[in-house]
Parts: structure tokens; C-alpha cells; sequence
């Protein structure tokens, strides 16, 4: 074989490598939005611990308040609730939610809006060297009004004592990722005259605890006064519990079947905050689209 066979062999390889190849899985990144800006005012974060002694006793807790630079406390603020809050909260991670509030309440692209990021409850150990027990799952994925009171008769309560919060139930948002998904959507569903904004990351609407029935439920009930923004991953999760892609997909049919004010973003991603996180700023603009920002 010559030297010329060789290279066009060779180039032939080549080009039948690159062209059966697939493309690699689309990578997701932050924003300018995502990023602290110069110029623009930085709302406070501040760290706090509860107790629960009403809706789910003895559990304890780490919850996170933050206020906009814009808050004066002369009118009442928006209100966004975030479950495992720790994550949503820290400026490292993959959503940055403090971050992100600066940047909009500061263009005007959503309104002046406290955040609330909860995480979820553990029971301490009762002996030295034991691990908390965690009630992350029966917090989040019963299908019940119960984290709803709890936020209505402990949390709202509680932050209230400091800062006036809104009781205006289009001024009042959550959000969630995983359990804390499906978690948001139960709050509003069985208590939209206090909560009507929904944001939900690969939300787990599948049968951990019941949460299949759903898109049977939103096709046969009349319909809620709730926007609800949905983000998935075609790589998310598939187990006894269900397959979080098709859970997903079949919401945002159920949804669109009763004609609800959603949005649907079904990205190449697994069960990360990836492109739940790089979408964050646009999810935000489009749920508070038509809300009042002065």
C-alpha cells in the first residue's frame, strides 16, 4: 500500500468516525443572570433554625430567609418558597436563587420577592453516635395538605414577625427539585387560594407516595388557578417508583389537556439542578411575567 492509499484510508476512518458518532449530550451554563453583576444591589441572606411542634412534631430544621436590597418594609413583598432549601440558596451551587433575585428584581423582570428555602426536617438522634432521622419523603411526597399548613401555620408566620409578606396568593411562588417538585405542585394544588405559582426541577411525580395519580387527577378535576413551570431530563431517573421523563411528560399533557398556565422544558439532562439551574432567570421572567414589579 502506498503512502497516498494509506492517508485517504485513513481519512476515510476519520470521517466515518465523525460521522457516526453521536453528538454529545448538551451542556447547560449559567447566565449572566446567574452571575453577581457590578452595580447591582445584593439583597441579605440570613440562616435560621425551627422546631416543628404543630404539623410535623419534633422535627428540626435549617431554613433560610433572603431580602432584596428594594425591600424598605413600607408595602408588603412577593414571596418565593424553596424546598431543600440549602441547595437553592447556596451562591456555589448550581442555582444560585440569591443571585439570580438580585439581578431581576433589579431589571425590573420580576417584582420584589422575599425568599423562603426550607430545609427538610430530621428527627435528632436519641443516642450519641446515631444519625438523625430524616422525614424528607413524607414531608414532600404525600399527597396531602400537610406541608401546606405548615407552611401557612409555622413558617409565613414566623418570617411575618419581621418582614410584611404578601397574602396576595398570585404573589406567592415555590419551587422544588425531585420530592421538593412534586412537593411545590401539592402545595398549590390543595391550596391554591394561598399559593399559585409553581416552579418544579425533575419533579418526582411518580408513585413514591401516590404521586402517579396526578395526571389522572388534573384530567378530571376542573381546573386550579396555578402557573406551573415544569423542567425535566430525558436522563432522569427510572426505577420501581417510576420513570421520571414519562411522569413528567404525562404532566405536561394533563396540563395542557385542562388548558393550566404551564410551561414545559424537557432538556438532555439527568436528575441534577444542570438545566434546571442554567434556565433559572427564564423560568422566573415567565412566572412572574404579568405580576406588578413597583
Amino acid at each position: 500500500m502506498t503512502r497516498t492509499d494509506l492517508l485517504r484510508r485513513c481519512f476515510f476512518v476519520f470521517s466515518l468516525v465523525c460521522i457516526t458518532t453521536p453528538v454529545s449530550a448538551e451542556e447547560y451554563k449559567l447566565g449572566p443572570d446567574s452571575i453577581e453583576q457590578p452595580g447591582v444591589p445584593q439583597g441579605k441572606v440570613t440562616k435560621h433554625s425551627w422546631k416543628s411542634d404543630n404539623v410535623f412534631p419534633g422535627t428540626v430544621r435549617d431554613y433560610w430567609v433572603y431580602v432584596p436590597a428594594q425591600y424598605d418594609g413600607s408595602k408588603p413583598a412577593c414571596v418565593m418558597v424553596f424546598q431543600d432549601g440549602g441547595a437553592y440558596v447556596d451562591k456555589k451551587r448550581q442555582f444560585r436563587v440569591p443571585t439570580v433575585f438580585d439581578n431581576l428584581i433589579h431589571k425590573g423582570e420580576m417584582p420584589v420577592t422575599i425568599g423562603i428555602f426550607i430545609n427538610p426536617g430530621v428527627f435528632p438522634a436519641e443516642k450519641e453516635g446515631e444519625k438523625p432521622r430524616r422525614n424528607r419523603s413524607f414531608e414532600y411526597d404525600t399527597l396531602s395538605d400537610a406541608y401546606a399548613r405548615f407552611l401557612l401555620e409555622e413558617i409565613l408566620p414566623a418570617v411575618g414577625k419581621e418582614y410584611k409578606l404578601t397574602d396576595d396568593p398570585n404573589g406567592r411562588a415555590i419551587c422544588g427539585i425531585s420530592s421538593g417538585g412534586i412537593c411545590a405542585w401539592t402545595v398549590a394544588w390543595e391550596r391554591p387560594d394561598q399559593f399559585r405559582k409553581v416552579l418544579s426541577h425533575v419533579g418526582s411525580f411518580t408513585n413514591i407516595r401516590g404521586g402517579h395519580v396526578y395526571h389522572a387527577l388534573i384530567r378530571k378535576t376542573d381546573p386550579k388557578p396555578i402557573r406551573v413551570f415544569l423542567q425535566a431530563g430525558e436522563k432522569d431517573l427510572d426505577n420501581a417508583h417510576g420513570n421520571w421523563p414519562l411522569a413528567n411528560q404525562q404532566m405536561a399533557k394533563a396540563l395542557a389537556f385542562a388548558e393550566y398556565d404551564y410551561k414545559f422544558e424537557y432538556g438532555t439532562e439527568g436528575h441534577n439542578g444542570k438545566h434546571g439551574g442554567a434556565i433559572l432567570p427564564d423560568s422566573l421572567r415567565w412566572l412572574w411575567r404579568d405580576y406588578p414589579v413597583k
